[in-house]
């Protein structure tokens, strides 16, 4: 398959100081990819890189036919702010934007895809509740649901399945297995290495700088998994900023 996404000695930070260092390598167009690696490996920065949230400090993310209009992001649970006060219809249709613009109405059709989206999560009869009431596992069925309606070439996924109960996970892993399926890219932030290995044929594993890339099972064999750890304490937070910028 041709690279959907190529990284050119990228490095991605927060006030000149790099979370992702000098990274280089391709993701391919139908790819299944786990990025892994330990705590403030990066791995949350390098999708808000790809996304274009972040700008590199260095190198290059090269988007090969596409923008970031295609791209659905599924952000960490605890950057939704679930005090907004929006049900869940409105929430769902916002994954409408794309086509219909911020200000855009929802017509006939598009009320029967939001209908369908609920439906295949699991949540017909939440339409018009609060999202504040809403359980964790029922707000990700809910975040789920906007990307069915997003339709990307490029689903990202940070942490999409932490602290949910087993019968949620398993229905929305079915929906990632259904989009690898279908031929889209997905990629996803995950800690759990034995839901990576059942279900993800390719890892990067991630400690700042990339340990490995590749196969799941040579990506998380032992020796790697000890290597990004050690990389991951050797790291200082308070080194010098870098000296250029993007």
């Amino acid at each position: 398959m041709a690279p959907l996404i190529s990284f050119e000695n990228l490095t991605l930070g927060y006030e000149r100081h790099p979370a992702v260092h000098h990274l280089t390598g391709e993701v391919r167009e139908g790819t299944l990819l786990a990025i892994c690696g330990p705590n403030g490996a990066g791995k949350s920065t390098l999708l808000k890189g790809i996304t274009g949230v972040l700008a590199p400090l260095g190198g290059h993310i090269v988007r090969h036919g596409f923008d970031v209009h295609d791209i659905a992001y599924l952000p960490q649970g605890a950057e939704v702010d679930r005090s907004f006060p929006i049900d869940v219809y409105d929430l769902v249709s916002m994954g409408l934007w794309r086509r219909a613009g911020l200000f855009g109405g929802i017509g006939r059709a598009d009320r029967a895809r939001i209908a369908a989206a609920l439906a295949e999560v699991g949540l017909e009869g939440f339409e018009r509740r609060p999202i504040g009431t809403l359980s964790g596992g029922q707000l990700q069925r809910v975040l789920f649901a906007r990307l069915v309606l997003q339709d990307a070439r490029l689903i990202l996924l940070d942490e999409p399945f932490t602290a949910l109960d087993a019968t949620t996970m398993t229905e929305l892993l079915e929906l990632v297995r259904r989009w690898h399926r279908e031929g889209r890219t997905v990629l996803a932030v995950l800690h759990d290495f034995d839901l990576v290995r059942a279900v993800f044929p390719e890892t990067l594993l991630l400690a700042r700088r990339a340990v490995a890339w590749g196969p799941t099972a040579e990506a998380l064999s032992p020796e790697k998994l000890k290597d990004a750890q050690h990389m991951g304490l050797a790291w200082r937070d308070d080194a010098a900023p870098c000296e250029t910028a993007a």
